[in-house]
């Protein structure tokens, strides 16, 4: 029978993986003279060794070219968001004029709210997961609170229904069927951060249109880590972050798409110079004139050297392609969910769904001796060189991101479970 604990079972597979290489693209960080496994690709992903090209490029066109910069030689800074538009676009499935890299994700929902979310005495309602992260959730009390409306009876939140905090789509289509007639918007997470559950959300978009909502997603566990397919599924907008699986550095400018047949909408927005349409933006006029798509929700020009990550990020995705990435994500988190099984299920419970199709590359893993077994447990896998990250009460996220980590990481990360579970007598 085949050992999956065994150093060669690992190699094995990361011989015969096709984008093994491309971990050598990366800065993976040291641990006491040898490489970290590092799982926390969700949180930030790693810097691409191109990166540092990109940023220096920049500086020293500053330093040369100084303003002239925004228009001359290679990688000015006019159109510089153009540079990554494309390659944004194929990795969300989206079409060029859908997609912008702009702003951060909170901004950037905050902005699809103003045009997106108009809601009326009849439709005054949101829907979202209980449990979204914070920061969506505050958006959206203070957009309903904003219009006049109540978030306790307006702001309207699914609650788990499977074990682990999970939601069916039965869950979410009864939900949809109750409220659907005061619903303005439906607004769901591609991934759901601390389950790591992945939706259908082309099954969401479906529903939330049949019911006469606007529906739009946070992508920020999603983008980079599923193979979207934005234009398609035909969500009215969205919005995630570049700094998880995009690596595209801390606090990296985030991204946001509108599908097409809004490209030239008339609802209502806030507006700035960068938005306005580019061939007659320099005639300095009074009337705003919308870039046609999502350029057209930009405000101020976009932070050059915040984009400049963002380009060697996309190469390694156009090589990678995401379909590939895809394929290689669900067989390594198949062998973290087998070594879990095979050897510590008395350690540690896997709340993400076990179904591929429900979940990107990330693992929820609840510490089942508790919170301070699982402080320990983090600690001591910190300790030695293994890095994931820690959601309360008692949740261990491990991420193992296919760009950059392999089977040989993945083993690393159940041999130290199983290191500590015999020192402390956990089995």
């Amino acid at each position: 029978m085949t050992d999956l604990f065994s150093d060669d079972y690992a190699s094995a597979q990361d011989l015969a993986d096709p984008l093994r290489e491309l971990r050598h693209e990366f800065h993976i960080p040291p641990h006491e003279g040898h490489e970290q496994a590092y799982f926390c690709g969700n949180s930030l992903g790693l810097q691409p060794r191109g990166a540092r090209e990109y940023v220096e490029e920049v500086l020293d066109k500053w330093k040369v070219e100084a303003v002239e910069g925004h228009f001359t030689g290679s990688g000015q800074w006019m159109p510089y968001h153009a540079l990554v538009r494309d390659g944004l676009a194929s990795t969300v499935g989206a079409k060029p004029i859908e997609v912008v890299a702009m702003n951060s994700l909170t901004a950037n929902l905050h902005l699809m709210l103003v045009s997106f979310y108009r809601p009326t005495p009849a439709r005054p309602a949101i829907l979202m997961e209980a449990g979204a992260f914070p920061s969506d959730r505050y958006a959206l009390e203070s957009q309903v609170r904003f219009h006049g409306f109540d978030p306790a009876t307006d702001l309207i939140e699914v609650q788990p229904d499977e074990p682990g905090g999970t939601l069916s789509m039965e869950a979410i289509e009864r939900a949809i069927a109750e409220h659907g007639p005061r619903l303005a918007l439906v607004l769901w997470p591609g991934v759901q951060y601390r389950t790591g559950q992945a939706f259908d959300s082309a099954e969401i978009t479906r529903l939330g249109h049949a019911a006469g909502a606007i529906v739009g997603f946070d992508h920020a566990h999603a983008a980079g880590n599923l193979p979207l397919r934005l234009h398609d599924e035909g969500a009215d907008f969205a919005v995630w972050c570049h700094y998880k699986y995009m690596n595209a550095g801390p606090g990296a400018v985030a991204g946001c798409f509108v599908h097409e047949r809004h490209a030239r909408t008339d609802r209502p927005r806030f507006a700035g110079w960068w938005g306005h349409e580019q061939d007659s933006r320099f005639r300095m006029g009074p009337t705003f004139v919308p870039t046609p798509g999502a350029e057209g929700w930009q405000l101020s020009n976009p932070p050059v050297l915040g984009l400049a990550p963002l380009r060697a990020s996309l190469e390694l995705f156009e090589c990678a392609g995401m379909d590939r990435l895809r394929r290689k994500s669900e067989r390594l988190t198949g062998y973290l969910e087998a070594l879990i099984g095979s050897r510590l299920a008395g350690v540690l419970e896997v709340v993400t769904p076990n179904d591929p199709a429900r979940r990107g590359a990330q693992l929820s893993l609840r510490v089942r001796a508790g919170r301070d077994a699982g402080r320990s447990l983090f600690e001591h896998l910190a300790g030695n060189g293994v890095l994931g990250d820690w959601r309360e009460p008692d949740v261990i996220r491990i991420s193992p991101a296919p760009l950059y980590n392999n089977h040989a990481d993945v083993l690393r990360f159940a041999r130290e479970v199983e290191a500590w579970a015999a020192a402390h007598g956990s089995r």
